[in-house]
């Protein structure tokens, strides 16, 4: 069984950054695509970005240009690097990854509150 953990979320001001970690509890499995959704009170489960191995990163329109992905794949480990954070950002973040074979696996999550 893989368990994803992560951590970094917290209570920022607008315009504040904060940076999310994701690390997966068995670094013998290598995943195909590594990445965050974001989950808001009242609203759907969405993709916020996430990073296929040999490829670019893929971006919600909303945070282009303010987030960043990144993956460290000896430590089976994908951080979310988050600049300019807006009210609207408020979410809990969900690390979520996908075998080679197709398998999904999801985090916890860890709540993120821009707030003044």
């Amino acid at each position: 069984q893989v368990q994803l953990v992560e951590s970094g979320g917290g209570l920022v001001q607008p315009g504040g950054s904060l940076r999310l970690s994701c690390v997966a509890s068995r670094t013998a499995i290598r995943f195909n695509a590594m990445g965050w959704y974001r989950q808001a009170p009242g609203k759907e489960r969405e993709l916020v970005a996430v990073m296929v191995s040999g490829g670019t990163p893929t971006y919600a329109d909303s945070v282009k240009g303010r987030f960043t992905i990144s993956r460290d794949n000896v430590r089976n480990t994908v951080y979310l690097q988050m600049n300019s954070l807006k009210p609207e950002d408020t979410a809990v973040y969900y690390c979520n990854s996908e075998s080679y074979g197709g398998i999904r696996y999801w985090g916890k999550g860890t709540l993120v509150t821009v707030s003044s």
